[in-house]
Formats: structure tokens, sequence, C-alpha cells
């Protein structure tokens, strides 16, 4: 049963970070690829292959502070640089650094441009602009509380 898990996860992993064959790699084991059969990604990777490393999966982070207060309550900005700050000490933690991130998934309240602005503008401070990870951006309808404006989980692989 164990086994079974380990290989459904492996597969799922593989597939899913496998998807290109053409770009750059940043470091040997871990490669950001962009299909010319796609249109050009503005901020993130179409697909990034993992060769070998440590998979880290990260929680989906809020606008909470260490104290589990909500910071900047109808301020979007605020809650998006508490969320990047938040993943900085969770891959710490983990024995990551953002340079690590291979994905971000991204689940945003009242998804407009304004909010995309604002979240490349604190992304870009901690993330690697030339090999970006791969992202996933949602609008949805409401969070796990109702202050939430924005919820970020991420994939770090460590070499």
């Amino acid at each position: 049963m164990r086994f079974a898990r380990l290989w459904i996860l492996g597969s799922f992993v593989a597939g899913t970070l496998a998807l290109a064959q053409n770009g750059a790699a940043a470091r040997p084991d871990v490669q950001f690829k962009n299909s010319s059969d796609i249109s050009s990604p503005a901020g993130y990777s179409h697909a990034v292959v993992v060769n070998s490393g440590k998979i880290v999966f990260l929680s989906g982070q809020v606008g909470l502070d260490k104290h589990g207060e909500m910071v900047g309550k109808d301020d979007f900005h605020a809650q998006v640089a508490q969320v990047f700050a938040n993943l900085r000490s969770a891959l710490s933690a983990a024995g990551a650094t953002p340079s690590d991130l291979v994905k971000l998934n991204y689940y945003i309240v009242g998804l407009n441009h304004d909010k995309l602005v604002a979240i490349r503008d604190v992304r870009d401070q901690m993330i690697n602009k030339e090999h970006p990870p791969a992202s996933t951006l949602a609008g949805v309808q409401t969070l796990f509380r109702e202050d939430a404006l924005i919820e970020v989980e991420a994939v770090a692989v460590i070499p």
C-alpha cells in the first residue's frame, strides 16, 4: 500500500513537471522549460522538470502574521507581502530558499488587473525572474475566512 502511494505520487509529480521540451536549465537537477508551441509566458515557466533532489510541498499561505492576526484586512498588497514572507519562512523551515521554488498556485478573491500587478510586484522580489516557477492563478469567490484575500501554495526542490 505504501509503495503504491509513493508510486502514484511519483508518477503524478513526474507527469505534472515534465510537460514541455524546450527551455534553459537554471541548475542541473531542475530544468525550467517553455514550449515554442504555446504562447510565451510572462513571469512563469510552462513546465519544470525535476531530475533529482528533495521535493517540498508547502501548504497554502495567507496573510496571517506570527500571532494568527490577518495583516491588512482590506489591503490586498499588504496581504500579498505577508503571504510571501510566510512562504519564505516555510521554505526556510524546510531547508529551502526562494530559488528552490518550482511551482506556485495562487487563489485570489475578486481577481482583477490591479491585484495581478500587486502579486507580480511582490513575487518578483522573491523569485528567480530568469527561471520563474511554473504557476497557476485562479480567481475564487472566497477562502477559508472572509478577510483572507489571497492564498498561495508552493512546491520547491532542494538539490
